[in-house]
């Protein structure tokens, strides 16, 4: 079994093609995801705060209550949530 922890752990399971339960990933999958991914390494980027900031977001209200992540934002200098943000992490307005 592999190491699950850290932000990488996924990346390198995919790059080995195998599950951290041992099993292999189908082919199939490792090929749509490489396509899919493909893809998205050719996409034109808006800048580097836009994507620290949906980052942020999307990581952090896994782990953050809502009105704390909201403050940190402010805190550090980005936008606050906005309400599509909080109904889509959330769950509500």
């Amino acid at each position: 079994m592999s190491d699950t922890t850290g932000a990488d752990a996924i990346d390198v399971a995919i790059a080995k093609g195998i599950d951290f339960d041992g099993t292999p990933i189908p082919q199939v999958k490792l090929d749509l995801y490489n396509q899919v991914m493909g893809l998205e390494a050719g996409r034109q980027r808006s800048g580097v705060s836009n994507t620290m900031r949906s980052r942020i977001i999307r990581i952090g209200a896994k782990h953050i209550p809502q009105a704390e992540l909201d403050q940190m934002l402010i805190g550090a200098g980005f936008a606050p949530l906005k309400d599509r943000d909080i109904t889509y992490y959330y769950g509500s307005k």
